[in-house]
């Protein structure tokens, strides 16, 4: 970064700060945003030919920012790849253009390459619960397989991401109706735990060897903290006995969690809190619910639908 003012720098890291106080950012997120900006700011200085500084970012056009996209399609960046940076880059210069006093104009105005969105494959109810009831059956250790088996239960029963089950400790145990759960830009969210999850996580406490007071809920066959890994290679095994596909990973039983209870009517709204959404919009991608049963839930429960039906 010495192509880049130190004044630059300061407004980065600044900006990296702001994001973490007003906006709650996780550190992965904050060190994603710091590597985007940072490459790019080096690419306008090695582009430009010498130190980016302020000046050298008013003067930015449309052809500065569509030849750094070529140079992120020529590493074999994916669009979607492409996509973030830029959006990092314009929140970055939309705040310094705010502080600094200039139009940002080329940079706002650029657009990102269009790509196809991922949606996410949610297991179907019956494939989900023979992958739960397989779990126990990957251990000889009876207790690492009851231990499977409750967190992949929290995981769907829950909405959990496997980092927030794991995360949970034995002051969590036994689970009570309702959890706390700290999450994604340490957003808070009320998660109710329902009675299967429960005894799940009860059974796999009676078993376990290594449980006490303290210390993780989870832990693993030498009594540390249980890795994210360990949940994903048993997960593996058990699918590739059941014949499901790759997709049905532990983030699959959070994405079948919201389709499965869309599916049976639940609210749009009420399972964006569950998960802990900022935007309906990602809890819209989240689901797999087709058009048809969505028109549905609308229609029986709509204020102006339900009294034209009566």
């Amino acid at each position: 970064m010495s192509s880049v003012s130190p004044a630059l720098r300061d407004a980065v890291q600044t900006w990296l700060n702001t994001r973490r106080a007003l906006k709650g950012a996780s550190d992965n997120t904050l060190i994603a945003y710091a590597n985007d900006v940072h490459g790019f700011l080096g690419f306008v200085a090695q582009h430009k030919g010498g130190e980016t500084g302020l000046i050298a970012l008013t003067s930015l056009t449309i052809t500065d920012m569509r030849a750094w996209m070529a140079s992120l399609r020529r590493e074999e960046l994916t669009s979607c790849s492409i996509a973030r940076k830029l959006s990092s880059v314009k929140s970055f210069f939309r705040w310094l253009g705010e502080r600094e006093g200039f139009e940002a104009t080329a940079v706002l105005n650029a657009r990102a390459p269009k790509f196809q969105a991922k949606l996410p494959r949610p297991l179907p109810v019956e494939a989900t619960r023979d992958l739960i009831s397989a779990l126990q059956l990957q251990s000889s250790e009876p207790w690492v397989g009851a231990r499977d088996v409750a967190v992949v239960t929290l995981l769907y029963g829950c909405g959990l991401r496997i980092s927030e089950a794991l995360s949970l400790t034995m002051a969590d145990a036994p689970l009570p109706q309702v959890l706390r759960i700290t999450g994604k830009g340490g957003k808070e969210r009320v998660v109710p735990v329902i009675d299967a999850a429960r005894t799940a996580v009860d059974q796999y406490l009676k078993a376990c060897p290594f449980a006490s007071n303290e210390g993780p809920l989870f832990r693993g066959v030498r009594g540390g903290a249980l890795s994210p890994r360990l949940i994903q290679k048993v997960m593996q095994a058990a699918r590739l006995q059941l014949g499901l596909p790759a997709s049905a990973t532990p983030h699959a039983m959070r994405h079948s969690f919201a389709t499965h209870l869309l599916a049976a009517g639940g609210d749009l709204r009420a399972i964006q809190e569950l998960l802990g959404h900022a935007s309906l919009s990602t809890t819209q991608a989240y689901t797999a619910v087709d058009a048809r049963h969505l028109l549905d839930v609308y229609e029986k429960s709509h204020p102006k639908s339900a009294s034209n039906s009566t």
